[in-house]
């Protein structure tokens, strides 16, 4: 039998729901990689496996069990997250595990000092951590350009449609859905991975736009460990071009809009992501003296306009293969991604309590 070095990565993918089929689409385009079944509860996904010649199955146990797999991409509903990873660690498989993590920290905890000890590697799909536009970002704050980091803010307003709700992703109403477990924690991790860790957290949060049982506009206040503070903002009600997705270009469904969704300002200068834009005074300057604008490309942007052609998802399926084979690290582990988690939920408890979260 061909050694994993010598062949296709063989990966099945739970849940068939809208992220799930992203993945699969990555697998079938990605020549590293094999699409070797689908997990889901719905029959329909049983037609498309067996359009595709894959396998089917109804319980990622019985999936296991029967194709063996080198990896699994886990994108069911937030509340399978857990008992699924624990499935695949147990069986040596090599995971995907798309954000978030698991439901509590706790759990997260669980996983990962479950895949330590059985030496599977766990890749969290925080996705944006392979944007190209993110990793430039990270590289101008890490280069200590902007100097000694001093205040972040970050906006997410779009408007989405009614049916976003409805049908098979009616969980969306109920808690583990609203606007701060499905969007903020992606915000949370954007601004952790290019910031540093959060060390405590005011937040507020409404749902009076849809009345839903859970929010749809929620704001915060971060202090990060460095000192710096953070404003974030983000509504799902909210007709505006600033949100990444908007402001990105990567993902092609979305119109996108010449705008920014971060601002990361330092006492030698701010950024804009992902304009990719430096302001600066020049040396020893300050608000008196003339302020100076520099940008800054990634090889897959478009200067004109400037929309990155890079597709995160893809670049994140290339590395899970490499995770798979062995020959990489992943980019955030369980580790890191329970941080992510435990920050988002401090929101929800700050919001809840009206008091401030202090995270270790």
């Amino acid at each position: 039998m061909a050694t994993k070095a010598a062949r296709r990565i063989r990966i099945v993918v739970a849940g068939a729901g809208m992220i799930g089929q992203a993945h699969i689409q990555r697998i079938l385009d990605e020549p590293e990689a094999e699409l070797a079944g689908i997990v889901d509860t719905d029959p329909k996904f049983g037609e498309q496996a067996a359009t595709l010649g894959v396998e089917w199955a109804t319980t990622v146990d019985a999936m296991l069990d029967r194709v063996k797999p080198d990896g699994i991409v886990i994108a069911l509903p937030n509340q399978f997250h857990f008992p699924a990873g624990k499935a695949a660690i147990h069986a040596g498989v090599a995971t995907l595990m798309e954000k978030p993590v698991c439901d509590t920290v706790e759990e997260a905890v669980q996983l990962a000092e479950s895949a330590d000890r059985a030496g599977v590697p766990v890749l969290v799909g925080h996705h944006r951590r392979h944007s190209p536009l993110i990793q430039r970002a990270k590289q101008i704050i890490e280069s200590g350009r902007l100097g000694k980091i001093t205040a972040v803010n970050g906006m997410c307003w779009w408007l989405k449609p009614p049916d976003y709700f409805e049908g098979r992703n009616s969980w969306r109403r109920e808690p583990g859905g609203g606007v701060v477990m499905i969007n903020l924690i992606h915000m949370i991790d954007d601004l952790r991975n290019l910031c540093g860790d959060v060390v405590s957290v005011r937040a507020g949060v409404s749902n009076a736009a849809r009345g839903l049982p859970v929010e749809d506009t929620a704001g915060a206040i971060l202090e990060f460990r460095n000192g710096a503070l953070g404003t974030l903002s983000i509504s799902d009600v909210a007709a505006g071009p600033w949100s990444w997705e908007l402001t990105s270009g990567e993902n092609k469904a979305y119109p996108h809009t010449d705008q920014f969704c971060y601002l990361i300002a330092g006492q030698q200068g701010s950024l804009s992501v992902p304009r990719l834009e430096v302001w600066h005074h020049g040396k020893d300057g300050n608000w008196w003296s003339p302020i100076h604008v520099e940008k800054s490309f990634v090889p897959d942007q478009d200067p004109a306009t400037p929309q990155s052609r890079s597709d995160p998802l893809t670049n994140q399926m290339r590395h899970f293969c490499e995770v798979v084979r062995g020959t990489a690290k992943p980019l955030l582990d369980l580790w890191g991604a329970a941080r992510t988690l435990e920050t988002t939920l401090a929101v929800k408890k700050a919001a809840a309590t009206g008091e401030v979260v202090y995270l270790l």
